[in-house]
């Protein structure tokens, strides 16, 4: 058996460290004796909020740039739900890079039939529908809903979780779906006490990504 350290890096691409904060809070679970170590960090450069098409771009190279500097971790997460950069940091690493919308559809689809997903905004939900298609899962999806929040608002405000329950219920009983997806990694600390109000399974998608990362680090000889 393997016994060396192996390390899990989760990489917050806005540079919210509260979000990061929540995100890190998230994945307590995932933390086990002698289970790989799971840190996160902040990519400083990033803008406080990852919420445009532009936002996106722009944090790209600079999570490329961190990836391959990093010598000491045996899996990337990327933790942000329009997975930026996923592609051109998968280029320059031969470590495992994983992408939370990626692995957050992927556990949705082994939890129900169809899906629903929480955006913050509306403008990103045409981002994402793009990349659902890309995907070829487009016709899995029950519906896509905006917060109209934005992501610091997600990560820290009051009266988030009761417009979570109140869109999660629309996408529950208005366009049918059996899971939801939490389309942003600053709800992270909303997950369990969303699944409770509404009564179906909810995916934090950092949390789907870690379990995968896991994975494929815990199998790796």
């Amino acid at each position: 058996m393997n016994t060396r350290h192996r390390r899990i890096l989760v990489i917050n691409p806005n540079s919210n460290a509260l979000v990061t904060r929540g995100i890190d809070e998230a994945l307590e679970p995932f933390r086990f004796n002698m289970g790989p170590e799971i840190a996160c960090v902040t990519l400083a450069e990033g803008p406080i909020g990852i919420e445009t098409q532009a936002d996106v771009d722009s944090v790209a190279m600079p999570l490329r740039a961190l990836i391959a500097k990093t010598d000491n971790a045996d899996a990337f997460v990327i933790a942000c739900y329009s997975d930026p950069g996923l592609a051109v940091c998968r280029e320059a690493t031969r470590t495992p890079v994983f992408g939370i919308n990626e692995c957050g559809v992927l556990m949705a689809l082994s939890r129900g039939d169809r899906f629903g997903v929480m955006a913050i905004r509306q403008v990103s939900v045409r981002r994402h529908l793009r990349y659902l298609r890309q995907m070829g899962l487009e016709a899995r999806l029950a519906g896509e809903r905006p917060l109209d929040m934005s992501v610091a608002e997600t990560a820290s405000g009051e009266k988030t979780l009761d417009r979570m329950v109140e869109v999660g219920r629309t996408l529950r009983d208005g366009d049918g779906a059996e899971v939801i997806v939490m389309g942003c990694a600053g709800m992270a600390r909303h997950r369990a006490n969303l699944e409770a109000e509404l009564g179906i399974p909810i995916i934090d998608p950092t949390q789907a990504a870690v379990a995968m990362s896991l994975a494929a680090v815990m199998c790796a000889a």
